[in-house]
C-alpha cells in the first residue's frame, strides 16, 4: 500500500469523523492544527482512498488539498536578517512551504552583511543536518552565491535547494554551484514576492523544486527501505506516551522522511522511548537511533535501514 500526502481543511465540528476514517483506511495524521474554528489535518493516506475522504468531508464543510511536502521537515537558511533585507523573503518561503505541508524551521546565520564574513558554525551545521533538506536564500547577485555558498554549504549532508536573484541560466555560469535544486528570481528583498501580481509564481516554483529533490531522496531510501515508516513509528510512540493529548506544544512530534523529532527532553525520555515495544518484541531502539537534537533539548530519532537491522516492521 502506497501512502500519499494530503491536507484536509474543515470545521472543528465533527472532524473526528475524518480522523477515524483515515485511521480505518490504514493512513496516519502526522500533524493536526486547530486554528480558531478550523482544523487542518496533514495526513498520509492510501492513494485509492483520497476520493472517499473527499466525499466524506464535503458534508462537514471540509476539503482535501494536495500537499506534496507533508511528512517532511525543512530548514530555511539565510545568512542574515539585517534591517536592510527586511521584510525578509525567508518568511514568505517558510510560510509557502508550510502551506504545501512541510514543517519548516528558520535558521538565521546572523553574521551581519558582506561576503567576507559569511560562515557556518558547527552547531548551525548540525541543526541543518537534522532536516530533510535545506533551502538557502542567498542574495540578489551572482557574487552573493559565488562567494558565500562555499562557506555556507561546508559540512551540509542534506540536499540543498538554493534561491537567488540570478536566473537558472546565469547560475550555471558560476564556477561551482553543486546544489540539488535552484530557483531564480527570489532574492532577499521582500518586494520580489509581495509587490506585483504574478510574482507568487516564484514560490510555486520553489515548492515544485523542493518536492522534486525530496522525491529523489525518497527513491534513494526505497532502494534500502527503512525498518519502519516514520508515520507508524510516530503512532507507536504517541500511543504509548499520549503526546498529542498531553503536550502543550502544537506539534509535539514532527515527521521526517527518515525519522522523527520528538519535542520532549532527551535526558528524561529517550530511554523510555527506546524501550517502547512496537510489535512482537521489537522495540524502538532496535530499529532507530535516538539522538540528542541540537535544536533545544529535543529527541531526534533516525530510523535505520533494513540493511542495518534485517527488520521490517
Amino acid at each position: 500500500m502506497v501512502l500519499v500526502p494530503i491536507t484536509y481543511k474543515g470545521g472543528v465540528f465533527r472532524h473526528d469523523i475524518i480522523v477515524d476514517l483515515i485511521d480505518d483506511l490504514g493512513g496516519y495524521v502526522v500533524q493536526k492544527h486547530m486554528i480558531a474554528q478550523e482544523v487542518i489535518l496533514q495526513s498520509l493516506v492510501p492513494r485509492e482512498d483520497i476520493e472517499l475522504i473527499r466525499k466524506t468531508g464535503r458534508p462537514l464543510g471540509g476539503e482535501v488539498i494536495e500537499a506534496p511536502l507533508v511528512g517532511t521537515e525543512i530548514a530555511v537558511v539565510t545568512p542574515s536578517l539585517e534591517i536592510h533585507h527586511l521584510p525578509h523573503t525567508s518568511c514568505d518561503a517558510a510560510e509557502y512551504l508550510r502551506r504545501a505541508g512541510a514543517k519548516t524551521n528558520m535558521i538565521g546565520l546572523a553574521r551581519g552583511f558582506g561576503k567576507r564574513i559569511a560562515n557556518l558554525n558547527i552547531e548551525e551545521r548540525d541543526v541543518i543536518n537534522e532536516h530533510d533538506c535545506a533551502v538557502f536564500l542567498l542574495g540578489n547577485f551572482e557574487s552573493c552565491i559565488k562567494y558565500k555558498l562555499p562557506a555556507l554549504r561546508r559540512g551540509i549532508r542534506v540536499p540543498i535547494i538554493l534561491t537567488g536573484g540570478p536566473n537558472t541560466k546565469n547560475l550555471k555560469k558560476l564556477a561551482d554551484p553543486p546544489v540539488e535544486g535552484y530557483v531564480g528570481g527570489i532574492g532577499r528583498i521582500g518586494h520580489r514576492t509581495q509587490k506585483q501580481e504574478g510574482e507568487i509564481e516564484f514560490l510555486d516554483r520553489l515548492v515544485e523544486e523542493v518536492s522534486g529533490v525530496l522525491e529523489k531522496r525518497r527513491e534513494e531510501i526505497a532502494k534500502d527501505p527503512l525498518s519502519i515508516s516514520p508515520a507508524r513509528l510516530m503512532a507507536a510512540i504517541d500511543e504509548e506516551l499520549g503526546l498529542s493529548e498531553t503536550s502543550t506544544h502544537p506539534t509535539p512530534v514532527t515527521v521526517q522522511i527518515a525519522g522523527l523529532r520528538v519535542k520532549i527532553p532527551y535526558d528524561n525520555f529517550s530511554g523510555m522511548i527506546g524501550d517502547i515495544e512496537i510489535e512482537n518484541g521489537i522495540k524502538v531502539k532496535d530499529v532507530a537511533d535516538l539522538l540528542p537534537s541540537r535544536m533545544r533539548n529535543y529527541i531526534w530519532i533516525r530510523i535505520k535501514p533494513f540493511s542495518d537491522t534485517k527488520i521490517i516492521v
